[in-house]
């Protein structure tokens, strides 16, 4: 496995109290493949990538592990972590656009984030320029300044330079977020590509939008209130999904062709829990339609094609949905 995560969990520090932003994840990201994140806003997505990349503000580690290559991140120590980045593990953040120093030329920017890992551009300009016209971008883009480019062109330079030490993951947080749709598509392809390319070995992609992942992602993993809800590959989960929570979150989602008068969109109701001091048991439980006294204590999860304890009620739902 090139990605194994385990047990992890970090916490926000509050005033309230800690929140449980990433709660006991564990999963694994195999040698070329793309795993795609998805889930509400506020299920942890953004959390669990930062978390493997660089703990920032409030955010503590509290236990779990992250090894990539058989190497067990400090993610604990920032300090220690430096040397991983770029070279170990990778992003593209999310508001990648504004990640780009406004007041450096693009070319400049790239020498002095190489120089502080102690590599000259020099070495690498050749292969920067080669990386720049695949996705589409003349090396006169380095002479440039972010605001002289598209949106677009922004997002697509921040993904070549992410991935320009080769580095084992890549962690893509909301990648074609404020893109129109055709540019959409084309950064995703670019995802794709560059992991068939072998300038990454595995991509965690992390997104609201379910039908990117269906089209680029090997597997999917849903989170909710901070939990692993379900992860299987790509097609099966969106085919036949099995937890509650990402069947009524795909039932959300408009069919193409398909008038209003016909079947009007349904949201899920109910607002996701507090995650300070949770309540045990399965966190979906209050907006579940399915849910039982046994909710209150067991966890309703499916990694990796395994179903874990259900109550009869709902696998019979799951038998008269399959």
């Amino acid at each position: 496995m090139s990605v194994e995560v385990s047990d992890l969990r970090v916490y926000y520090r509050s005033l309230a109290g800690d929140v449980q932003a990433v709660d006991g994840l564990s999963f694994s990201i195999a040698d070329g493949e793309i795993m795609g994140v998805a889930g509400e806003s506020g299920c942890g997505k953004s959390s669990l990538g930062n978390a493997i990349v660089l703990l920032t503000g409030r955010m503590r580690h509290v236990s779990g592990t992250v090894a990539i290559d058989g190497t067990t991140l400090p993610i604990a120590d920032a300090a220690q972590m430096d040397p991983y980045r770029y070279r170990t593990v990778s992003t593209v953040p999310q508001y990648a656009m504004s990640a780009l120093n406004p007041t450096r030329k693009i070319g400049r920017f790239v020498n002095e984030l190489l120089k502080s890992r102690g590599i000259r551009l020099a070495g690498l300009h050749d292969e920067l320029v080669r990386r720049l016209e695949l996705v589409g971008l003349d090396r006169s883009v380095l002479d440039r300044y972010p605001i002289e480019l598209s949106g677009g062109m922004k997002q697509r330079v921040v993904l070549v330079v992410s991935t320009l030490l080769n580095p084992s993951l890549l962690i893509a947080d909301e990648i074609t977020s404020a893109l129109d749709v055709s540019t959409q598509k084309a950064v995703a392809r670019m995802l794709v590509e560059f992991r068939d390319l072998g300038f990454v070995k595995s991509m965690m992609v992390i997104t609201h939008d379910l039908a990117i992942l269906h089209e680029i992602a090997d597997t999917i993993l849903v989170m909710y209130a901070g939990r692993l809800a379900e992860k299987a590959p790509a097609d099966e989960l969106v085919k036949a999904p099995l937890h509650p929570y990402t069947r009524l979150l795909l039932s959300s989602l408009p069919d193409v062709g398909i008038r209003y008068e016909t079947r009007r969109l349904a949201g899920i109701k109910g607002r996701p829990p507090s995650l300070i001091a949770p309540e045990p048991g399965c966190r979906f439980r209050d907006r579940c339609p399915y849910a039982t006294a046994a909710c209150q204590t067991l966890i309703l999860q499916r990694s990796s094609g395994t179903r874990l304890l259900m109550t009869r009620q709902m696998l019979r739902y799951l038998g008269e949905c399959s």
